[in-house]
């Protein structure tokens, strides 16, 4: 009984390391969204061009999951969260200074990877923080992360109205958070994949799994659908429905304020309901909702279908990500950078070929694609062996 409190003591820590990492995340990765424009002003580029430059963050980011499968298992989460933390910070400033096209797609290249080896590292520290736990704590982080994206958001807005460089608000946010999170990691966990295996015979193996490839799989279909509203919401309110550009801007906002919602209280719900079954609900709400919402085709249902999709979508990559990383015989890093890169592939190029099919035929057909996933979802979360009850307690295993 004496050594429960410091026991306890000790992994709060590690939990706390986790959130501000998480929140960080977020926080720099929303604060530099305003300057785009000012970017492309400076470089005096088109629409296209600035495009084409764009895709170096999430380039970086998709081919960063590689990387992260192959060192997390070597280094551990908690050394490779320390370093990425170290160098996402550290590199974001370089952004505003590139006076190229080239070198402004090498320097989002270059944060894109930093940020995308450390969203892995993070998500699998989280991962040997719940075991540790054995409670459900993914959604409760991935909240942190939308907490920070609204903040940096906020405050990329007022940097741009007060006139403070990009270079500067990333330095003047970048060097606290640094300091503030770096010093918090210190206090994170060993792997639970590194604990297991001085004590099992049987080492994990790197390896995947079709149980890792539907997960992959319904990141990938989630994923896509964020990136659908996120690039695609505004534009379908303002040109397809009519609404003013106001109110335009409200079909994401709505979108993401669910998703922060659900993600908060995702923890409390994932300990009450089995995933297999609460997964499924929500998607097939946000499935039916978003659908109605597109049949009817009016400013105040489409709202509401926004809302609907963010309740149902958002936590299924946090749940994904915490049954990738109990899936048997794979190293959680490994299982967490697979799920990972496929998601983020459905994030960063699912929403041009929306837009594409839309050039083909209509935006609201186009947007059918969107309940179409998320009926998949639906499916595929109550059939996945990786959620089924088994997989519900953090310290256990999820079957295949």
């Amino acid at each position: 009984m004496t050594d429960a409190a410091p026991a306890d003591a000790r992994l709060r820590r590690a939990q706390l390391g986790v959130v501000a990492v998480f929140f960080v995340h977020g926080l720099l990765f929303a604060s530099w969204t305003a300057h785009i424009p000012h970017i492309k002003a400076h470089l005096n580029i088109d629409n296209g061009t600035l495009g084409f430059a764009l895709l170096g963050m999430p380039v970086g980011s998709v081919t960063a999951t590689a990387l992260a499968a192959y060192l997390i298992p070597r280094t551990g989460s908690r050394v490779l969260v320390q370093v990425c933390l170290v160098g996402y910070c550290l590199s974001g400033p370089i952004i505003g200074l590139t006076g190229s096209v080239a070198g402004l797609f090498v320097a989002l290249f270059v944060w894109g990877a930093f940020q995308g080896t450390l969203d892995i590292a993070m998500n699998t520290q989280a991962i040997a923080v719940e075991r540790a736990r054995r409670r459900p704590l993914m959604n409760g982080m991935h909240a942190c992360w939308s907490i920070g994206a609204f903040a940096g958001a906020g405050i990329g807005t007022l940097g741009v109205v007060l006139g403070v460089s990009l270079s500067e608000q990333l330095l003047v946010i970048g060097i606290p958070a640094l300091i503030g999170a770096g010093l918090l990691t210190t206090k994170m966990l060993l792997d639970s994949a590194q604990a297991d295996d001085t004590h099992d015979a049987e080492p994990k193996q790197r390896r995947i799994s079709a149980a890792m490839l539907l997960l992959a799989a319904i990141a990938f279909a989630a994923m896509l659908c964020e990136g659908a509203a996120a690039d695609w919401s505004s534009l379908y309110l303002r040109e397809s429905l009519g609404a003013g550009p106001g109110v335009a801007g409200l079909g994401y906002t709505a979108f993401a304020f669910a998703m922060v919602v659900v993600r908060l209280f995702g923890n409390r719900l994932l300990a009450r309901y089995p995933a297999q079954r609460l997964l499924p609900a929500l998607a097939g709400m946000s499935t039916v909702g978003f659908g109605v919402a597109l049949l009817v085709g009016t400013v105040p249902v489409a709202l509401v279908g926004f809302f609907l999709l963010g309740l149902g979508l958002g936590a299924v990559v946090p749940s994904a990500f915490s049954a990738a990383g109990r899936l048997p015989q794979i190293h959680p890093g490994v299982g967490v950078a697979g799920v990972s890169g496929l998601g983020w592939a459905g994030f960063v190029f699912g929403p041009p070929a929306i837009g594409q099919l839309a050039g083909l035929t209509s935006l609201p057909v186009a947007l059918g694609v969107v309940p179409v996933l998320t009926a998949f979802v639906t499916v595929a979360c109550a059939h996945v062996g990786a959620l089924r009850v088994e997989a519900d307690v953090p310290g256990g295993r999820a079957t295949v």
